[in-house]
């Protein structure tokens, strides 16, 4: 099943953000919508690297992208579906494969 590429309400998208996805905020860019974004901490680069990798394997089959950046032992990760101008079911349903991911490297 194809996960929606709508834009979802922010009101929405804070509501979703409750219980499994709660370490998430919702943010808006000036000129670009909504994103929803989280910072990872692991114990050091290389728990932090396998978290990415996990990710980026996730990623790569539902052809979406997140855009993040690693520094040591933090990523920062930023999700929106930049061709409809903000959150989908997409940016979610990778969110929540990214707190999996980050829970077996915790």
């Amino acid at each position: 099943m194809a996960l929606s590429r709508t834009p979802i309400d922010p009101a929405e998208i804070e509501r979703r953000l409750s219980g499994d996805l709660a370490s998430w905020r919702a943010t808006e860019v000036p000129g670009k919508g909504w994103c929803v974004e989280r910072e990872y901490r692991f114990a050091g680069f290389v728990e932090a690297f396998a978290f990415m990798t996990a990710v980026a394997l996730h990623a790569e089959k539902m052809d979406h992208h997140p855009e993040w950046s690693n520094v040591y032992n933090r990523v920062h990760v930023a999700l929106s579906t930049h061709d409809a101008g903000g959150v989908t079911e997409l940016d979610l349903a990778l969110a929540a494969l990214a707190e999996q991911a980050a829970a077996r490297f915790s």
